[in-house]
């Protein structure tokens, strides 16, 4: 069945319209049990959004037992089922929430880099480089929100563990506003920006090493330092920038 979608308004969380308009025609019966939804690429130009966004949004839908992905089919609509884990969005709107999830985040962040250093080929090892490359580059002209998004997924990609991947998407759907944060604190300071991405190479460094240790410490300190600096962007500097903290984070 085909339908027409509004394009996602900025001001929200891009990936949860997108997550809640589909969920809403799954709910009025739009796509049955059993039906495909369009593709990734479809859904993208529909809503006019990345396909970063739309994967966010996918994950979303995976959590809430909505849908789940078939190798060489697509994205199947199941029948409803038991509740499943569901963060929500409003608990993410305070740096204590945000902050908490982050720690969450941090031993998968670890695992993922310890695992990925144990199996890593030469595709992945050249996808997180390139994912690296871009993250460095995006971050000079003050963003690089889903560069950095991209950096953390190709990295559980080459774990090679999918429960491990849906997982992180997950948590990442709800992070993108804290990435936000992040970097638009970081874009007014080199240094900074300087010491990112050096914490992003220490891990890159030894995944390509094969030190499985070395991967899970540098990922470790590369959340404890997110965190440090998450927690550091004061009432003062979103006054400076000309909105709330919440706001920033619905612009994630």
């Amino acid at each position: 069945m085909t339908m027409m979608f509004q394009q996602a308004q900025t001001g929200a969380r891009l990936s949860e319209q997108v997550a809640e308009a589909l969920a809403g025609g799954i709910r009025d019966g739009a796509w049955a049990p059993g039906s495909k939804l369009p593709t990734e690429a479809q859904l993208a130009k529909q809503f006019k959004v990345s396909r970063t966004v739309v994967r966010e949004a996918m994950s979303q839908l995976k959590s809430l037992g909505l849908v789940e992905s078939r190798q060489g089919y697509g994205v199947l609509v199941l029948a409803p089922g038991r509740a499943p884990l569901n963060f929500g969005a409003a608990g993410a709107h305070s740096v204590s929430a945000v902050v908490q999830m982050a720690e969450v985040r941090r031993g998968l962040e670890a695992e993922a880099a310890g695992l990925a250093a144990l199996r890593r080929d030469p595709a992945a090892l050249k996808a997180i480089h390139a994912a690296q490359a871009a993250v460095e580059v995006a971050s000079r002209s003050g963003s690089g929100v889903d560069e950095d998004v991209a950096l953390h997924r190709s990295i559980a990609q080459a774990a090679g563990n999918p429960y491990l991947l849906e997982t992180m998407d997950y948590l990442a759907a709800h992070l993108r506003g804290a990435v936000a944060v992040s970097r638009a604190f970081e874009s007014h300071d080199p240094a900074m920006l300087d010491e990112v991405n050096a914490e992003h190479a220490a891990i890159v460094d030894a995944i390509a090493a094969g030190d499985a240790e070395a991967a899970r410490q540098a990922a470790t300190r590369h959340m404890d330092q997110a965190i440090r600096r998450i927690q550091a962007t004061g009432p003062e500097f979103w006054l400076a920038e000309g909105y709330s903290l919440a706001q920033a984070l619905e612009r994630g």
